[in-house]
């Protein structure tokens, strides 16, 4: 029988990854420094994304996606983002939280027009749901649908929205927007296709300065009157909770595997540093202290990826379920990769301070894991609901 590979577990799965190894290695990561310094996103090379079939991992092949599974997307964000986590935050928004969405809760029509731009990179997207006083409370927020006509009329402003300015003045192309229906009930959300163009709709701060993460963009998107033609809305109204719930479980995972990325690029560096670089006539790996960072940095990375691989293997994009442990990958992951790049930099020393040998960048853009997508309180908070529901665990 052929050897089980929990994170290659097809001929496939093992040459996507070579394939976007050898792409993060030779065009993602000379870039990367650079556009952390300038903190601009760079629309080149994720066009280039689109080229390799990777803008649509999970999309539809007949809409222009590549149609592969839940663990073929944990491989890609964990490759690009052992790399650079900033590009691939904005390559996840794009990818999961746009065309995921869509692909899987879109009707054909809706699919046909938007989906192939956005598997080709033509179109770059993301998804707005977070709010200026609604974060963590996705139920508590404000935006407004009003139906007029054959048009519904958006009306609020949605914050901390990943690819919602591809430059300074620029907007992004098109978003799917949760907004509430006058009248709805508080977990009754409908969603909408918006496009770039439309009246009413407008890019609001672009929000700059950030720890981490500074490769992709973020900004306040506004509406204003925001005319949205009926066939914009995605399903029924009061349907868009269930696409939220299904999409954010393929958004944790996705994550989380950036945080893998993360993780393991941070102990390959303070592998390779205590191995070469010598103290008291010594290599640095020889002393107790450092054995211990690089030993638990190595199995706690191995502990978060059998997690990680194994909740994905057992995914349906299609529908939702699994929120216990796309909260527990993501809960483990997130804090697990900014403790190993934290641990990297104490190896390195001052060395591990600079950008020369980019722990710093990894450990800066490692804590947005704990915040973005949901936070680790929030994690906290759904698996002890979900386990106070269990009479066993399996």
């Amino acid at each position: 029988m052929p050897e089980l590979d929990l994170f290659n577990p097809t001929p496939e799965h093992a040459q996507l990854r070579e394939m976007v190894r050898r792409f993060a290695e030779s065009e993602v990561e000379p870039q990367a420094l650079e556009h952390d310094r300038t903190e601009t996103f760079n629309v080149a090379l994720f066009r280039k994304l689109g080229e390799l079939g990777l803008l649509g991992i999970t999309a539809q092949e007949e809409f222009g996606g590549t149609g592969l599974d839940p663990v073929a997307a944990c491989i890609v964000h964990e490759e690009l983002s052992a790399v650079d986590p900033g590009f691939t935050l904005a390559y996840l928004a794009h990818s999961m939280l746009f065309v995921n969405n869509l692909a899987q809760n879109g009707s054909d029509a809706q699919r046909k027009k938007y989906l192939p731009a956005a598997c080709s990179g033509e179109a770059i997207c993301g998804m707005c749901m977070s709010e200026p006083d609604a974060g963590t409370d996705v139920l508590g927020m404000r935006t407004t649908a009003k139906r007029d006509g054959d048009h519904y009329v958006l009306d609020g402003a949605k914050m901390w929205i990943t690819n919602g300015a591809i430059s300074k003045t620029e907007l992004g192309d098109t978003f799917l927007v949760y907004a509430r229906v006058e009248g709805a009930g508080r977990s009754e959300l409908s969603m909408f296709i918006v496009e770039k163009g439309m009246a009413g709709f407008s890019l609001g701060q672009k929000i700059e300065d950030k720890l981490g993460m500074r490769a992709s963009t973020t900004a306040e998107l506004v509406f204003e009157g925001c005319r949205v033609p009926v066939e914009n809305r995605v399903g029924e109204e009061g349907t868009a909770t269930l696409h939220m719930m299904r999409n954010l479980e393929i958004e944790r995972v996705t994550l989380a595997a950036m945080s893998l990325g993360i993780a393991r690029r941070s102990v390959e560096v303070m592998n390779e540093y205590a191995r070469d670089r010598k103290s008291f006539g010594e290599p640095l790996n020889r002393f107790g202290q450092i054995q211990r960072h690089i030993a638990e940095s190595y199995a706690e990375y191995m502990a978060g990826r059998a997690y990680t691989y194994l909740i994905a293997s057992q995914m349906d994009l299609a529908k939702p379920g699994q929120r216990l442990d796309t909260d527990g990958v993501k809960l483990f992951c997130s804090t697990m990769g900014k403790n190993v790049a934290d641990r990297a930099i104490q190896v390195l020393g001052g060395y591990g301070y600079t950008g020369e040998y980019r722990v710093e960048r990894l450990w800066r853009d490692a804590k947005l894991l704990e915040i973005g997508g949901g936070t680790i309180e929030a994690h906290q908070k759904n698996m002890t609901r979900d386990l106070s529901r269990l009479e066993k665990l399996k």
